[in-house]
């Protein structure tokens, strides 16, 4: 019995000391927990390495809203620019006649333009009369001669100019590049390149550095390169240097992006023309097979295709035919032509 109880009280004491132990530990860790919380930023330096970031990024914010600011200036210069763009896209479609003469490079006024145009019609009249065409064909022959003729042949000089300058354009900011990035300012490389380049080029850069000596600034003067020369090319050279010009930046890095630019579009264009061409052939065909047929024919038997332009009927019908086959080269040509 006594060592029951002895075993008993041996058991209790045991159970009491695991308790106190237990408690020992749970309270070093409450203590450790708290000294970690309250005591270790102080001793490590955490608190101090908090307080300078803070510092920093309270020195940083001026920065950061300078730049935010100076982004979106850009932003708002470049929306301004596609703005203007686009009032120009629209401004195309009436474009005066002597700015469409100086575009086509010629030096001519609206005046003689028209004076050329009735002297072209007038003799195109008279040929027709002379070869026994009558009237009506001598005046459809007259008005493609006065409206037609002129205007065709100011196009063809016009994209004749653009595609040389188009040429010659990624060579120049090449040139531009390369005197910004050699210690040279903007305006002496563009006069360096007015100086080398060939023409449309040279003319074009030469407006541009009267237009800047007279007081404008540069920006606008290189703006109104796209006046002259209707170009996406143009306006994306204008509205480059225009945007550097108000808000800064590195203009090498800007015009090297513009040249690569300028050399991609000329490969794609190139690319176009090439995957076009098949279809344009098959155009030129179809659109020659009358004349030619007709000019067969009347090598064969002049008698039997001469009604067309000696008998009132046969005028008629040649003067639709040449409506209608007009009609339909244009509508050829628009479906084989992509502007990009």
């Amino acid at each position: 019995m006594r060592r029951k109880w002895r075993q008993r009280r041996e058991q209790v004491s045991a159970a009491m000391n695991m308790q106190v132990l237990a408690l020992a530990f749970l309270a070093t860790a409450a203590v450790g927990g708290i000294a970690w919380v309250f005591l270790y930023p102080l001793l490590s330096g955490e608190r101090k390495a908090e307080n300078r970031r803070a510092s920093i990024a309270r020195a940083d914010a001026p920065a950061a809203k300078q730049t935010e600011k100076s982004q979106r200036s850009r932003r708002e210069q470049v929306e301004t620019s596609l703005k203007d763009l686009e009032a120009r896209r629209q401004q195309e479609k009436s474009v005066p006649l002597n700015i469409r003469l100086s575009q086509a490079g010629l030096d001519w006024t609206p005046q003689k333009f028209w004076i050329v145009s009735a002297v072209v019609a007038g003799v195109l009249f008279v040929a027709a009369m002379f070869v026994g065409g009558g009237l009506l064909g001598g005046a459809g022959l007259a008005f493609a001669g006065g409206f037609g003729l002129p205007r065709w042949a100011l196009s063809f000089l016009k994209k004749r100019r653009e595609s040389k300058f188009l040429a010659a354009l990624p060579d120049a900011v090449d040139v531009i590049v390369r005197g910004i990035k050699a210690g040279l300012p903007l305006f002496e490389s563009i006069k360096v390149v007015a100086a080398d380049s060939p023409e449309p080029l040279r003319s074009e850069f030469l407006a541009i550095i009267e237009t800047q000596a007279i007081g404008m600034p540069l920006g606008e003067a290189c703006s109104r390169l796209y006046d002259r020369m209707p170009l996406p090319e143009a306006n994306f050279f204008g509205i480059v240097i225009s945007i550097q010009q108000k808000s800064g930046g590195n203009l090498s890095e800007a015009l090297g992006n513009l040249s690569k630019v300028l050399r991609d579009r000329k490969k794609m264009r190139e690319k176009i023309q090439a995957m076009s061409m098949e279809a344009k052939a098959s155009a030129a065909i179809i659109g020659s097979l009358p004349p030619i047929v007709m000019f067969l024919v009347y090598l064969t038997t002049p008698h039997y295709i001469s009604l067309l332009w000696t008998h009132p009927t046969g005028q008629l019908m040649l003067v639709g035919c040449v409506v209608w086959m007009s009609v339909g080269i244009m509508v050829m040509k628009k479906m084989i032509n992509f502007d990009f």
